[in-house]
């Protein structure tokens, strides 16, 4: 990463376009310096206008993280976070856990500019770009054991949904046990009729009775440009196709205010007290379904519901099985990838 890329993009983030001469002088480089930033920045999806004799100026405002900005409406749950951002990291998780303790009683957050390394489940990538996304991580202690926190995953998932409806998304659905999917407008088809939106990797540490530390990770697409929607090797949509076009340190703030209010009802109550409501945003609620187990198929079913645990509840020729959340991966029956070797 360039040096210089970051400071050149907060000198960029006005209206009027800006000389590489007086970039470098603010900054103390050379104009060569400030192309070669402008060029990184290019090379990581910015848009940047260059016009001789004027300078720089980006094709549209950078929405830049501000973590002051997002403690300010968080409103009364400020008290519940210390919120952090870093310009770039190769994975929220695993810088939080690196940090310090966690302060009592909030939780920590971090929140990138761009994660370089971001890891989705079992082990794949998750791609992020340089203002097209929101990656985060919430680092909060349960008194309870790891046990307790089953279902954990899709209380997340309710959280982030209920702040994305909350700020005027459509079309926002859950899929068991992690993801967030955008209902597509046409008719289902290889995708079960979804895109994805976003992720949630959540990880845990601690003693069999407690206490249990856990790191909540949250990807989320906000605007994604033509060629990582090319390379995403499968249906991807953003906050804008959802009706979404909202700064994201307001968008950040909302779900941290929504995560507060339902985990606090998931520790106090458990998901039972949770799932009817995921169950009413469950993409693939009474639609037959394949489960992978390493890619092979596994089972089919009619899926119905969630458990009070968590697990998914699929039914079968041999009547209602329930999956153990993290056991197998989900797809739509029709999808052309459900019976390969390999799972998207």
């Amino acid at each position: 990463m360039h040096a210089h890329v970051f400071t050149t993009l907060k000198h960029l983030s006005h209206a009027g376009f800006t000389s590489g001469a007086a970039i470098g002088a603010a900054l103390g480089v050379s104009r060569a310096t400030v192309w070669q930033a402008v060029r990184q920045l290019e090379e990581l999806g910015v848009e940047v206008y260059k016009v001789r004799r004027q300078g720089y100026r980006l094709a549209r405002p950078y929405d830049a993280l501000d973590a002051a900005a997002v403690t300010r409406a968080l409103g009364a749950a400020a008290a519940a976070y210390a919120v952090a951002t870093v310009d770039t990291c190769a994975s929220t998780n695993t810088a939080i856990l690196a940090a310090d303790e966690l302060p009592a009683p909030a939780a920590r957050v971090l929140a990138t500019e761009l994660q370089t390394a971001g890891r989705g489940r079992r082990g794949r990538g998750w791609v992020s770009g340089l203002g097209t996304s929101l990656t985060f991580s919430v680092l909060r202690n349960f008194g309870g054991g790891m046990a307790t926190l089953s279902g954990l995953s899709l209380a997340v998932g309710l959280a982030v949904a209920r702040a994305l409806e909350e700020l005027g998304a459509q079309g926002v659905r859950l899929k068991w046990p992690n993801d967030l999917l955008l209902a597509l407008p046409a008719a289902p088809g290889p995708s079960g009729g979804h895109a994805k939106l976003g992720g949630i990797l959540i990880e845990l540490a601690g003693d069999a009775l407690g206490p249990t530390r856990a790191v909540i990770g949250i990807g989320l697409n906000v605007r994604l440009p033509q060629e990582a929607r090319a390379r995403a090797g499968q249906p991807v949509a953003d906050l804008l196709d959802a009706g979404l076009a909202v700064a994201r340190n307001r968008v950040l703030a909302a779900i941290l205010r929504h995560l507060h209010s339902t985990i606090d009802a998931f520790d106090r109550d458990g998901f039972a007290a949770l799932r009817a409501d995921w169950d009413a945003r469950h993409a693939y609620q009474d639609r037959e379904v394949v489960l992978l187990n390493d890619g092979k198929v596994e089972k089919t079913g009619v899926v119905a519901g969630v458990a009070a645990d968590g697990g998914l509840r699929v039914r079968t020729a041999r009547g209602i099985e329930t999956v153990v959340s993290g056991e197998l991966s989900l797809r739509p029956l029709e999808s052309p990838g459900a019976q390969a070797s390999e799972p998207a």
